[in-house]
């Protein structure tokens, strides 16, 4: 049995961060959960709402936050492109002002910190499989830099805080994400190929046919691996 943590998961009400919330309440800790309920649902952990090890609250991480905690996963950002679309300066605010934010907090007290980031930070990438050594293809005023740029310069201040403050910091690159409590209408290609079966509808291929992607399926049982980086390395 790990030892009882007392743990933040911002954007804990969301698509994947309901399933780390299941999995970190499932081990023994002790989990608040900070949402705005932009893209999150609370259905999605309504079932640890009463639970002594559990608390929520209802925030905007564009604000400051201070509560006492010992790790933070900072998930908060909406990462369907419909979503971070529908409002790209709030895209850029949360990515930015609330990493500064969740940065913050971990230096005052001195909590470690991992911060969800995405394969989008390779923009168009020119090499396949990525390695963490390429430094991608990108497209800084694109449709999607709204959310590649802010996850980039998200990185960057994780390094920054790590580098001059000391902040233990681990970043993820997560690719693709479904599963279990994904939004049906998420805009991306598993949600859509899978609406439009059952509606009977043509299934939408984009471009010829021939592109690949890597795919991370998402539920309590497949974060082992994503709680292994902020416990153990």
């Amino acid at each position: 049995m790990l030892e009882r943590k007392r743990i933040l998961v911002s954007g804990g009400a969301g698509f994947v961060g309901s399933h780390l919330v299941d999995k970190l309440m499932a081990r023994g800790h002790e989990v608040t959960v900070v949402d705005n309920y932009f893209t999150g649902r609370k259905a999605n952990i309504e079932h640890w709402v009463g639970h002594p090890n559990f608390d929520i609250i209802r925030h905007d991480v564009i604000n400051p936050i201070m509560v006492e905690v010992d790790q933070i996963y900072h998930l908060a950002c909406p990462a369907s492109p419909p979503h971070y679309q529908y409002n790209p300066i709030k895209t850029i605010k949360t990515n930015t002002m609330g990493t500064l934010n969740m940065l913050g907090l971990a230096r005052r007290v001195r909590a470690r910190l991992l911060m969800a980031s995405t394969s989008e930070v390779y923009g168009d990438p020119e090499m396949h499989p990525q390695q963490e050594e390429y430094w991608g293809h990108v497209n800084p005023i694109g449709p999607r830099a709204c959310y590649d740029e802010g996850k980039r310069v998200s990185e960057t201040m994780c390094y920054a805080y790590a580098h001059q403050a000391g902040v233990d910091v681990r970043v993820a690159r997560i690719f693709n994400t479904f599963g279990p409590r994904m939004h049906p209408k998420d805009g991306r290609v598993v949600s859509n190929f899978i609406i439009q079966a059952l509606k009977n509808e043509p299934i939408t291929i984009y471009g010829d046919g021939s592109q690949t992607r890597s795919f991370q399926y998402v539920e309590v049982s497949s974060l082992w691996i994503f709680m292994f980086w902020t416990y153990i390395l």
